[in-house]
């Protein structure tokens, strides 16, 4: 069985999917999903996060660009973007403790991203998070 874990790797590899111009991709998750062995509920845990990131993408993205330091939205690598998406929703929307979304976040990005990439997700999240709170 997989894990949330697991599950929110798969979110960002659909989302990487669509930021790369496969707008189509919507159509496919029951199978990238199966593919990756994401079932029951954890399947549905990831249609969720998922679905909850593309309908708020505009207000995720805005929270995002705020919060990028010396940084243009449209250069970020598309496994940084992706990652910060799908954290964001759950910082904006979700019910988990900041902490932990970020934490999930960045070990996602040590799968995925460049060397640097787990402190620069790390940095926005947490000034994500703070912001939320104020």
């Amino acid at each position: 069985m997989a894990t949330r874990h697991q599950a929110r790797m798969a979110v960002v590899s659909l989302l990487y999917a669509f930021d790369l111009g496969n707008g189509n991709i919507a159509e496919h998750t029951d199978e990238i999903l199966e593919e990756k062995k994401i079932r029951n509920k954890q399947r549905d845990f990831a249609l969720t996060l998922y679905e909850g990131v593309m309908q708020n993408l505009k207000p995720i993205d805005e929270a995002i660009i705020k919060h990028l330091v010396d940084w243009d939205f449209q250069r970020l690598g598309a496994i940084e973007r992706a990652t910060l998406r799908l954290a964001t929703y759950e910082i904006l929307y979700g019910e988990l403790d900041c902490a932990v979304v970020i934490n999930e976040a960045v070990e996602i990005t040590k799968a995925f991203g460049t060397e640097q990439s787990p402190k620069f997700i790390n940095g926005v999240l947490d000034a994500i998070s703070k912001d939320k709170s104020e």
